[in-house]
């Protein structure tokens, strides 16, 4: 099968391309183009251009809006700084907020950005990492619809849910973790249904609430949190901080709202930034540095620090450029030619 390389420009330029002629203004294209491209350029497959054909989806059945211009709810001199999406996707909304949650959190050791109105879109790291490039550390969180089983029980009710967080390092990469409260991502169910594999034990429930392995069943039934009632546990404070607390919608109304998990989620989310230094005033020890010795002491047992594969994926795909199979570049090529009309 023939195989093409493309440079992170190169795809970002073809990405953009395509939400372009599906009708997304320049900030909507480029803030999802972003993550798109930020995906295939981490090896992170499952949050890559597997994702547009959703996207594209949301747009065509008009539960995003492609043109929205998301809008800075002023609060002078609050620690929380909130965002209204205008019920465009949660990215673009994200980098206008960003520089004000950032100055926030220098000026009160902590701020919150809320981001209302908004169709959540790929992964967290990307969010997190853009805080962490401002020298402080950042947890992520929002709901998603409901497709998960709370433990005990056997019908859909929590979101996949996923948690990000993130520490700042000086000249090497953040340490970083982004995982959802389910035993596995959505998105991962549905690479296993494509490709014709079983799921692992333990990740899924069919319709009936009995456990299942065949992808097509779990699609239908309820995923499994992680770790049993502690991620169950985990994805219930998610749905109180990231969708009750911040006035916006939970799980079962995000599914209510949708019809279908065939569509982007719609909800907010909740993003919190903390200044180390500010937290760490008046005592003793640098807490970057501080944090270096526990690092060190982790990778000097062997074991691996989170986002590592990704980084490593990184450095390579900005040397090498980003390898696209044949099927994929014709995917993207029917997208571009076609747009919204190539959506069934």
């Amino acid at each position: 099968m023939t195989e093409t390389t493309l440079t992170v420009a190169q795809l970002t330029d073809r990405v953009t391309a395509v939400f372009q002629k599906a009708s997304l203004n320049p900030q909507q294209a480029e803030a999802v183009t972003e993550v798109i491209v930020a995906g295939e350029r981490d090896a992170c497959k499952s949050h890559g251009i597997f994702r547009i054909e959703g996207a594209l989806r949301t747009v065509k059945a008009g539960k995003v809006q492609p043109q929205a211009v998301p809008e800075l709810v002023q609060q002078e001199a609050s620690a929380i700084v909130r965002v209204n999406a205008k019920g465009g996707f949660a990215n673009a909304a994200f980098a206008l907020g960003l520089p004000v949650l950032a100055e926030r959190a220098r000026t009160h050791g902590l701020a919150a950005l809320v981001i209302n109105d908004c169709t959540h879109f790929s992964a967290l790291w990307p969010e997190v990492e853009a805080v962490t490039a401002h020298g402080l550390a950042a947890m992520v969180m929002c709901p998603s619809y409901a497709t998960v089983a709370p433990t005990g029980g056997n019908k859909p009710l929590l979101g996949t849910n996923p948690f990000a967080f993130g520490w700042p390092r000086q000249d090497q990469p953040p340490y970083v973790f982004d995982f959802a409260t389910s035993v596995a991502a959505r998105g991962e169910i549905e690479l296993h249904r494509r490709a014709g594999k079983p799921l692992p034990e333990g990740w899924a429930l069919d319709a009936g609430g009995n456990a299942t392995t065949e992808p097509e069943a779990a699609l239908g039934g309820a995923m499994l949190p992680f770790g049993g009632h502690k991620g169950s546990a985990i994805g219930t404070m998610i749905e109180l901080l990231a969708g009750i607390m911040i006035g916006d919608l939970t799980s079962p109304e995000v599914l209510d709202f949708l019809g279908s998990t065939a569509l982007s989620p719609k909800h907010g989310e909740l993003i919190i930034a903390f200044s180390p230094e500010a937290f760490a005033a008046g005592r003793a020890g640098d807490p970057f540095a501080r944090a270096e010795v526990l690092f060190d002491a982790i990778v000097g047992q062997g074991a691996r620090l989170p986002s590592q594969r990704r980084f490593a994926a990184r450095a390579k795909s900005d040397v090498q450029g980003i390898v696209l199979s044949e099927a994929e570049i014709v995917y993207l090529d029917r997208l571009l030619a076609e747009g919204l009309d190539a959506i069934g």
